[in-house]
């Protein structure tokens, strides 16, 4: 049977099934509330019942003591619908309101997707979820204090497992172990979410996304959330590579513009190679933008890849007209190693 939360103050209702407490039904919704253990010990989650009946399927929750549970306290990710729901809960809306955490995780499988980009794979504790934004990043947590960062490239209503791109430097000191060492069933640690690089869901402008090289996967899990949130709003996507064959995902980003009318793909190929036979554009991805949309003051501009495209991109776009508060980007910064 299907129920339905709302929470207070806000506009924001979802269905809830039997089987599924309010976090995850939130989430399917595209709603973020506040979590962090999943597993009722943390108390992040806690919020209060105003109006309808729950249950806890394994009993009270070890962070839940019973004047909380008298009071109408509740603990989200444990809490079962019994009824129609009013919930007083805050929601989740900036970077700030997520506190990074330090977890382990197995390396689930490795995608070779270009001659120099792997997409690896993570899965966590089975009790461990991460909240996170989409476009943040997380940091991995090397030998020597030492940290290497990447963003993750799923959305978070997909967060069974988290995906990563990764590309291969030479002489890179996590890069060079996921190319020639990294086997599936690997542990590694990581802190995260980091970052504030993340969907504005509260305007109603039209985007653009620029991704360079691997930029491309932090922009894939914005796209992948806004889609899930079924944000209607204008979207054009620019992807820059060197050769074709560094678009490694351009089919998925093609099967977007194709089936949403409101979304839009250009791929342009810095140095295209002669078998690629590329009749699309050529030069550097920040000048297509610009050519396509010479007056940016309108719009909100995400960008996302090299520090040299990040760097010419922000001068340019200011110059046409983009307002510097509405340019969200994240540089990825090469450790030296």
């Amino acid at each position: 049977m299907t129920q339905q939360v709302r929470i207070e103050g806000t506009e924001h209702v979802f269905d809830i099934n039997d089987d599924e407490n309010v976090i995850d039904a939130a989430m399917r919704a595209g709603l973020m509330l506040p979590y962090s253990c999943r597993s009722g010990t943390c108390g992040t989650c806690m919020g209060a019942v105003i109006k309808g009946n729950i249950h806890y399927p394994n009993g009270l929750p070890p962070a839940l003591d019973e004047s909380q549970n008298a009071d109408n306290k509740a603990l989200f990710c444990q809490a079962r619908a019994d009824s129609d729901l009013v919930i007083r809960v805050g929601e989740v809306r900036d970077a700030g309101d997520i506190r990074p955490q330090r977890l382990p995780a197995r390396v689930e499988r490795i995608e070779q997707c270009a001659p120099d980009v792997r997409r690896v794979f993570l899965k966590l504790p089975k009790d461990k979820r991460l909240p996170f934004l989409a476009g943040q990043y997380i940091d991995f947590l090397l030998r020597g204090g030492q940290r290497r960062s990447f963003s993750i490239a799923n959305a978070p209503h997909d967060d069974e497992l988290l995906e990563l791109h990764i590309r291969h430097l030479p002489g890179g000191l996590f890069s060079g172990y996921v190319f020639n060492d990294m086997q599936a069933g690997a542990l590694l640690r990581f802190e995260g979410p980091l970052g504030n690089f993340f969907l504005r869901e509260d305007s109603d402008r039209p985007m653009l996304f620029m991704g360079g090289g691997t930029g491309f996967g932090p922009i894939k899990g914005i796209i992948e959330h806004a889609m899930h949130l079924g944000v209607n709003r204008p979207i054009h996507i620019y992807w820059g590579a060197r050769a074709k064959i560094d678009l490694y995902l351009s089919d998925l980003a093609e099967q977007w513009a194709n089936t949403k009318a409101h979304m839009h793909y250009t791929p342009v190929l810095s140095e295209p190679a002669a078998e690629d036979h590329w009749q699309g554009a050529v030069g550097f991805v920040h000048k297509q933008v610009l050519a396509d949309y010479p007056d940016l003051s309108g719009f909100d501009v995400y960008m996302c890849g090299p520090p040299p495209m990040i760097n010419g991109a922000k001068k340019e776009f200011i110059a046409a007209g983009l307002p510097a508060e509405r340019l969200y980007y994240d540089s990825f910064e090469a450790a030296p190693d």
